[in-house]
């Protein structure tokens, strides 16, 4: 009958409208969890099967969210907490890295006992990197590593090329002598000098030759066997002062006493033609000296300690060593979906994927359309507390407009009770 109808109708109306608040709630409970997304409230309207004269079959209601909303990027004081400024997600794992779920939530810092990115019990995942930043092993879900800031709690390098910049004296005599020095630096980060003897031979032209590998603290490493090739450098300068055609040369040291590699250093001695590292001219002054100020650039460094992370707009994550070396040891990368809505919701704001989702597709950030990696930032939630309050009170009337149907059709009934009494 209709009175029945209406009321189930209104029942209906106030279960939707407590899914409603249940909803609103939520999203204002979370309006400072970090990457939330915020849900709302879907009604459909329910009919009566078979009904002719009347449709008071009530309505349902549903949650739905889109989580590809951004929130608004608020900056941070730790470095490692990072957003996504654009389409995509951070790939994550709470175990070893077998399952892993997705997130807008970057709120990372480093675990003082593992060393890894974590966030709420979840671990960043990255793909692992050569020094130089190129991606190591493949770009596939299956290479993701948990990133791992202990991986190389100490870094040191060989020097491995040295560009000469200065400035030899075309006034000198051939058999003058001059020297300089060079700063090396071997495999397990031990520190070196070598003299390095520059004579005249003729016209516009020198030979270079090397002395002792010496310790900082000026012990000669007797051990230590200096050769180059060729066995003769020679350099040669134009009458203009300009380095002439430069010679390739090589610097090779083996047996050093610590039991380092063997050092082979190229030697950059300029442009030829041009005065942007050895040239040679009249100094502007007297001066007997017989050393010359060669500036000698190397790649090397001492034995550093990690000092901190920081994590590159394009997802390259870097370690930071006391000896002032940055090192790429991961790459992050983005990931989307063919329909990011369809993810199944977790705790945490963690998503997991879903037949509806579609699997993941792993992009580096700031490319193929997905958005950069912003350092030091956190995307905010998604929820608009005017908004929410808004339908706070529209659920609150549509509750109490329902209550309102309930007791009229309550006393429809008692009316109808007394006619037939």
């Amino acid at each position: 009958m209709s009175l029945t109808g209406a009321m189930n109708a209104a029942v209906s109306a106030m279960q939707a409208q407590s899914t409603a608040l249940s909803i609103i709630s939520n999203n204002l409970a979370n309006v400072s969890t970090t990457g939330y997304k915020a849900s709302s409230a879907s009604f459909a309207s329910l009919l009566t099967s078979g009904s002719t004269t009347s449709s008071s079959g009530g309505v349902t209601a549903s949650k739905s969210q889109n989580i590809l909303a951004s929130g608004t990027l608020v900056s941070s004081s730790v470095s490692t907490n990072i957003a996504v400024d654009g389409d995509g997600f951070f790939a994550v794992t709470s175990g070893d890295g077998s399952e892993v779920y997705y997130t807008r939530n970057g709120a990372f810092t480093v675990d003082d006992d593992t060393g890894y990115l974590t966030n709420n019990g979840y671990s960043l995942l990255g793909w692992p990197t050569d020094a130089d930043g190129n991606v190591v092993g493949g770009t596939t879900e299956t290479n993701l590593e948990i990133i791992d800031t202990d991986k190389l709690a100490g870094y040191a390098a060989a020097t491995t090329s040295i560009s000469l910049d200065g400035t030899l004296p075309a006034n000198a005599a051939v058999g003058d002598e001059y020297t300089s020095e060079l700063e090396l630096y071997d495999s397990l980060g031990t520190a070196y000098t070598m003299n390095v003897t520059w004579t005249k031979t003729d016209v516009n032209t020198w030979t270079m030759s090397f002395g002792d590998l010496t310790t900082g603290d000026g012990t000669v490493d007797s051990s230590a066997s200096v050769t180059t090739t060729p066995s003769t450098v020679t350099i040669t300068f134009n009458s203009d002062g300009t380095l002439a055609s430069p010679e390739a040369a090589t610097l090779s040291i083996s047996g050093m006493s610590d039991g380092a590699s063997t050092m082979s250093v190229s030697l950059d001695f300029g442009t030829a033609n041009a005065s942007d590292g050895l040239s040679q001219y009249t100094p502007d002054d007297s001066s007997s000296s017989t050393t010359v100020d060669i500036a000698c650039t190397g790649n090397g460094c001492a034995y550093g300690t990690l000092s901190g992370v920081t994590i590159d707009e394009d997802g390259t994550v870097y370690a930071n060593y006391s000896n002032g070396k940055a090192i790429s040891i991961y790459k992050i990368p983005l990931a989307t979906f063919s329909n990011a809505n369809g993810l199944t919701e977790m705790s945490n704001s963690v998503y997991s994927a879903s037949s509806n989702s579609s699997g993941a597709s792993y992009h580096f950030a700031n490319s193929d359309g997905v958005g950069s990696i912003q350092s030091s930032e956190l995307e905010e939630s998604t929820t608009d507390t005017n908004t929410e309050f808004s339908s706070m009170i529209a659920a609150q009337q549509a509750y109490s407009a329902a209550s309102q149907v309930i007791s009229t059709a309550k006393d429809m009934f008692d009316s109808l009770l007394s006619a037939v009494r």
